[in-house]
């Protein structure tokens, strides 16, 4: 009787067993700004996140998942507090999000001392893509200097001799700025760093680079402070007079403030709203019936594969997200299709992949928003990645 018992104590237990791993719950912290003037960005960033979620049932491998997001406030001590909150008390499997490179790379190092793999959903400091990759560090956006570097590949193409740079004092602004550099071949006769996020008049900016006698003005001015320069710039007369070219500074959040003067502004970016691969179309679609009178940007696109990433590791390794080998190993490979196109990451893990040129035009409805126009480059890597130690 007591062999029998215990028997089938063993049975019910190995039945239990598969039962109650399927219950795990995959947590996920999601660490962006949902206050304040940038809010829209990490709005829009939750939103393709949630979108994303939905398309896959709220399940990851048949696992259901809980996302905690917690707002940075665009503050790098504030991010770090969340961030070790996430992992120190929710206990993550997965941490995504941030906007801001000074808040990533403030959060950088309590997620890796934790081995808590972080997929970045915008930011892209260059000591990430170099010598303080990864393993447990992924990408779904770019390196910061990747998208300027491709805008200064097409000012030599226009054949712009001279340009004065202008952004925000902090990492991204002067890695934006650098990566002009690296590309444009002609002079660059000025910069001017401005201080961020407080500063939002640039008049005195402005004067220096109309004094400057530069062919072009390039600018990087994500958000509010993107909208009142290019109103500040058609303002002072130097929208018909010298040429613009941007990166980050002109999306669909700020096309409605921005309106007609950001029209003939081109700029650069890794993913537009009507690259015609069927999973973008389904995910602009989606996104647009979901978020009535909203449009998707590129904040969210990369939200949305961030998801799409953690799905294809948890789906590939059934759950067991135990073993950061495997684990890593799942990630690396980018088995999904993301809605950018083709998608794979360097040795670093930021990816490899193409940059287009993007302009404002009015659609069917008259409405403003970003164009496909042409493909800048193929399969750009960034330059930082023979720096990261990984091979």
């Amino acid at each position: 009787m007591r062999k029998a018992l215990l028997a089938a104590s063993a049975a019910v237990l190995l039945a239990a067993g598969p039962a109650a791993a399927q219950q795990k719950t995959i947590k996920i912290g999601f660490v962006s700004t949902f206050s304040g003037p940038t809010a829209v960005i990490g709005n829009d960033m939750r939103n393709s996140f949630e979108l994303a979620l939905d398309h896959m049932g709220r399940k990851m491998g048949g696992i259901p998942v809980e996302v905690i997001y917690e707002d940075d406030g665009q503050k790098p001590d504030v991010g770090k507090q969340k961030t070790e909150k996430l992992i120190e008390s929710d206990k993550v499997d997965f941490i995504a999000g941030y906007i801001w490179s000074n808040v990533l790379l403030a959060s950088l190092k309590p997620i890796v001392d934790s081995k808590t793999f972080l997929v970045i959903a915008n930011a892209g400091p260059s000591q990430i893509a170099g010598e303080l990759c990864s393993p447990t560090v992924f990408s779904t956006s770019w390196n910061n200097d990747q998208t300027p570097q491709a805008m200064g590949l097409y000012m030599n193409q226009k054949g712009v001799k001279s340009v004065f740079l202008i952004g925000p004092n902090y990492a991204a602004g002067k890695d934006m700025l650098a990566g002009v550099a690296t590309t444009f071949k002609g002079q660059v006769v000025g910069q001017e760093l401005t201080t961020w996020p407080s500063q939002l008049d640039f008049s005195a900016e402005l004067a220096k680079a109309k004094a400057s006698g530069a062919e072009a003005v390039f600018v990087f001015y994500p958000g509010a402070a993107g909208v009142q320069f290019l109103n500040q710039y058609a303002a002072a007369g130097l929208k018909g007079t010298i040429p613009l070219y941007t990166a980050f500074t002109i999306d669909e959040l700020s096309l409605p403030l921005q309106k007609d003067n950001a029209i003939g502004v081109p700029g650069a970016q890794e993913w537009v709203n009507d690259l015609p691969n069927d999973q973008n179309k389904k995910f602009v679609a989606d996104y647009r019936k979901k978020y009535t009178g909203l449009r998707p940007t590129y904040y969210g696109a990369q939200a949305y594969d961030a998801a799409q990433l953690i799905n294809s590791a948890v789906v590939a390794t059934k759950g067991k997200l135990d073993d950061k080998d495997t684990v890593q190993k799942a990630m690396e490979k980018a088995d999904f299709k993301s809605i950018r196109g083709d998608f794979k990451f360097g040795n670093n893990h930021v990816p490899i992949q193409n940059f287009y040129l993007q302009d404002v035009v009015k659609d069917a409805d008259g409405q403003l928003s970003l164009k496909t126009v042409a493909t800048i480059v193929k399969a750009n890597q960034d330059q930082h990645h023979d720096k990261c130690p990984m091979k």
